[in-house]
């Protein structure tokens, strides 16, 4: 049985007083669900978030990470500092990395294996844009994306990660994916993984990251191959993080 995810993604918000009433709000409100939580917070505020969170079921997590060990890369975060911030979770790939930052599916791979080499689980984050929906490319798109980490990652690595299918154009769009488009792309990455490893697939967790609030999490997370979201604006708010996360 796969245990239940529910991540959220401050992206570029807050200030040290708000994540840190934020952090406490939700951390009061998880009760004994059997589910996995964590937000993903900007870099400036996780030592705040380290000593908040430490010692609580609510686990911290970064946006992003540098696809270098260490070096000459002004501007960047290497896993290596990250692990020092008791981060459990990183970001790699997010579509809006992908489509502002240059990300490609190499620099992806690259971050993804950083974040293993020092034991920090990297969330993959994969999804089509609207051009591509409509051009019946979902599952070729999804297919470059998990290949290129597959093609520099061994299999097993695939163990210490969680996968995040993320429709680009369902975020920030006002447009829906429903439960049954995103059961079937979820579907879709679970066969994918079958095919190399079917006891992989079989416990690869693989969360859903488009738009999901407290109204669409229940019959997004009862679908059989989705177990759990990643949320963006819905996490900014304790009382709809919570209501979501209790839907898992």
């Amino acid at each position: 049985m796969r245990q239940m995810l529910v991540l959220g993604n401050w992206k570029m918000n807050g200030t040290r007083a708000s994540v840190k009433a934020l952090a406490e709000a939700i951390i009061t409100g998880l009760g004994e669900s059997s589910a996995h939580s964590a937000v993903c917070a900007p870099y400036v505020y996780l030592a705040d978030l380290a000593a908040i969170t430490k010692g609580t079921r609510l686990g911290l997590g970064a946006q992003n990470v540098a696809d270098q060990p260490s070096g000459a890369y002004t501007g960047e975060v290497s896993a290596a500092m990250l692990s020092e911030f008791s981060c459990r979770y990183v970001l790699v790939g997010h579509s809006e990395r992908r489509a502002f930052y240059g990300d490609t599916n190499e620099s992806v791979a690259a971050r993804f294996c950083q974040a293993l080499a020092k034991n920090i689980i990297p969330v993959l984050c994969v999804g089509e844009t609207l051009a591509q929906r409509e051009n019946n490319q979902t599952f070729a798109v999804i297919d470059e994306q998990l290949a290129a980490v597959i093609n520099v990652a061994d299999r097993d690595a695939f163990s210490k990660a969680v996968i995040a299918y993320e429709p680009v154009w369902a975020i920030g769009t006002g447009k829906t994916a429903t439960a049954e488009q995103a059961q079937e792309v979820h579907q879709y990455i679970r066969q994918y993984l079958a095919a190399k490893d079917a006891e992989l697939a079989e416990k690869m967790q693989i969360v859903y990251g488009g738009s999901a609030k407290p109204d669409n999490a229940k019959g997004l997370f009862a679908m059989p191959d989705i177990d759990g979201g990643l949320i963006g604006g819905a996490s900014l708010d304790a009382e709809s993080f919570l209501q979501i996360y209790h839907s898992a």
